[in-house]
């Protein structure tokens, strides 16, 4: 499929505005990519644009009318077989920015500046392309880079493969942290994302907040004037894509700190807008902060039952999250509050800068960022086929059918030597998948699912406690437990000599990969 992309000014038609306690306009086709309105050029109906809060949709002449609560962004909810102009970064403009004053004053980093009036009409343009059931998206965790040179970092590793990767991809999505605090790194961050040439979408996270804020409302203000709203939607295909800031900040009891969570206009704005999206079509929720992570105290028990009730009438859910800088799945069932027919999944993904950009330092002068969990630095990718999808996770700079790492001695004795296992962490490991074994082409045997920690990365770690010199790089955080870690026993007693060990894969997709090493078996000196 052929892609355009579009760098239009704008697409508003301004007029004077009259009143400001509604906005209202059209959304047309804008055939000759003016971003104007012309009399000639066709109105879409049904096509929702909303306030932020209430959702409507365009009558048959095209037309939209929406109150104003205050500040507000305005923005259509993009359909299917229709794109926007994209600004300078491939930001899609989808979006009218309504703050008459502009953002609080007296913060580090600025906000939006006063807008002033509305015009008369708030008109959105649409572009016509193709758009097939069956595509595919980049799924970024964590750029999270605190400086220019973890930025560089970041761009080597990962933005300058996947440029050389877009072919059959629709668009990318980036899970919050797209800095690390120092907001002033956005706009050089869009300068880096603006190379992979893909329409992207950018989700709010937790290091990308201003600390000054005293109200939640106003915790987004540096991000809105860099990327837009905070909140919103859009189509693509035959499934529904709903983007949310899911930190609470300051926390709402110990005002210090944040908390993951909604407030009550986020609820609403999800719940207003499912309104207008079939009950069977696949709806994929992108935000930072997991919905169950580390016990209750790290999200709002509230707002997150809120949020899994109003997805309830919904069959085919996906949720997309990161923040953790390891890589996980959760399914959602009854225990959970999830009253829906279907569980709904989590994919927890793997951060683009892997473990905060530690470790010893790669061919490419970047860090080698290997997660906590031992699960590689990398990107996942979302394959949506209709209202079902698939999941795949690339580690950066591998081949692409590296998807788990094997951890087993290289030698060992031929007698008293049973305590030798060998550890696979499947990086897209997940509750339901199957994991084998054998030895020398042997019968496959189950692998034991381990709650440990990854052995191989383990030993990373201790490499910079019992190194005699100095070790490039940041030494990476502790290891933590891993939930894609098999284990089983290496045989001693099969006979001297070199041996292999393969494991084979069957995941919750359906594919099947394998991974092959070797041991030596030595006559015991004892």
């Amino acid at each position: 499929m052929k892609k355009r992309f579009y760098t239009l000014a704008f697409v508003l038609t301004a007029v004077v505005a009259v009143g400001q306690n509604s906005v209202k306009g059209y959304v047309f086709v804008d055939k000759n990519q003016n971003g104007k309105k012309e009399r000639k050029e066709e109105v879409l109906s049904g096509v929702s644009v909303s306030n932020g809060v209430d959702v409507v949709q365009t009558d048959h002449k095209g037309f939209y009318e929406l109150p104003l609560t205050g500040d507000n962004q305005i923005f259509v909810i993009k359909p299917s077989q229709y794109t926007t102009a994209v600004d300078q970064y491939n930001l899609p403009k989808t979006y009218v920015t309504h703050k008459p004053k502009g953002s609080p004053k007296g913060t580090q980093y600025e906000g939006v500046a006063p807008t002033g009036k509305l015009p008369k009409e708030v008109n959105f343009a649409m572009i016509a392309q193709e758009e097939s059931a069956e595509f595919k998206a980049f799924i970024f965790g964590d750029p999270q880079p605190y400086s220019l040179q973890e930025l560089d970092y970041f761009k080597k590793a990962i933005v300058d493969e996947v440029k050389h990767k877009t072919k059959g991809i629709s668009f990318g999505i980036s899970l919050g942290d797209l800095v690390g605090d120092k907001l002033d790194l956005h706009t050089p961050y869009k300068d880096v994302m603006k190379q992979v040439g893909l329409p992207w979408y950018n989700v709010m996270g937790n290091h990308d907040m201003n600390y000054e804020a005293t109200e939640d409302i106003y915790s987004d203000e540096t991000f809105e004037k860099n990327f837009g709203p905070a909140n919103y939607a859009f189509n693509y295909g035959e499934a529904h894509f709903i983007v949310l800031d899911d930190i609470l900040y300051p926390h709402p009891i110990k005002k210090k700190g944040y908390l993951g969570g909604f407030r009550k206009d986020q609820i609403a704005f999800v719940k207003n807008n499912l309104k207008y999206v079939d009950k069977d079509k696949l709806v994929v929720i992108s935000l930072h902060i997991p919905l169950f992570i580390g016990g209750e105290k790290h999200f709002d028990q509230e707002s997150r039952q809120e949020l899994l009730d109003v997805l309830s009438g919904h069959e085919n859910i996906l949720v997309l999250s990161a923040h953790t800088h390891y890589q996980m799945h959760q399914f959602y069932t009854k225990e959970h509050g999830w009253s829906g027919v279907k569980p709904i999944h989590e994919y927890n993904v793997g951060t683009t800068s892997g473990d905060w950009y530690s470790g010893e330092f790669n061919e490419l002068g970047v860090p080698a960022s290997t997660m906590r969990d031992g699960t590689p630095r990398g990107y996942a990718t979302l394959v949506v086929k209709g209202n079902e999808y698939a999941l795949d996770y690339k580690v950066s700079g591998e081949s692409e059918d590296y998807k788990m790492e094997l951890f087993m001695p290289k030698v060992m004795a031929d007698k008293r030597a049973g305590n030798y296992r060998v550890y696979a962490n499947v990086f897209m490991g997940t509750e339901r998948d199957q994991v084998e074994y054998r030895v020398n082409e042997g019968q496959w045997k189950k692998m034991n699912k381990e709650n440990g920690v990854d052995p191989a990365f383990y030993a990373e770690v201790q490499k910079y406690d019992l190194t005699d010199e100095l070790l490039g790089g940041r030494k990476p955080s502790n290891p933590i437990n891993s939930s894609h870690l098999w284990s089983a026993k290496l045989p001693f007693n099969i006979g001297v000599g070199e041996h292999t060990v393969e494991v084979r894969v069957k995941d919750m997709f359906g594919r099947e990969y394998t991974e092959k090493k070797t041991y030596r078996i030595e006559k015991s000196k004892y």
